[in-house]
């Protein structure tokens, strides 16, 4: 199949077909006349890529996984580099998971003392002499 069809199956461009080539990610077969040839092995191979594109790899990422594919292996996977690759994926997002558990403890104790703040205003508002609560937004009481 010529580039463009490849790029409509693969739901992608030509510019980034011809990117892909040029990063090595891609192969650069040609016709006797100039004209770049795929077939459904590299349909294959840009199916991995946008899924691990999906998934938050980078594209240089995706290199051990197109090499595996181009070894013979069904998925793609199952080769030493495309384990390590989700090896160090898997630590990355575990580490991103402890910072957002983190944040979002945060966030759970600021509102925690917010609320005790919103509290204590309606509280000392029923006092008789005491504030009467203003909104930041302009609202009066609570």
């Amino acid at each position: 199949m010529r580039i463009g069809e490849l790029a409509a199956r693969a739901g992608t461009t030509t510019r980034t077909l011809r990117y892909y080539e040029a990063r090595g990610l891609l192969p650069a077969r040609r016709t006797g006349n100039g004209h770049r040839t795929y077939d459904e092995s590299d349909l294959r191979l840009l199916r991995q890529i946008r899924t691990l594109q999906d998934f938050g790899f980078d594209l240089e990422e995706t290199r051990p996984f197109v090499e595996c594919l181009r070894a013979g292996h069904p998925e793609g996977d199952s080769c030493p580099a495309s384990l390590a690759v989700y090896r160090r994926k898997l630590a990355e997002l575990d580490e991103l998971i402890g910072e957002l558990r983190a944040v979002r403890a945060e966030v759970g104790a600021q509102l925690a003392r917010a609320e005790r703040a919103r509290d204590a205003l309606a509280a000392d508002a029923r006092v008789p002499g005491g504030p009467e609560p203003v909104c930041e937004l302009g609202g009066q009481g609570l």
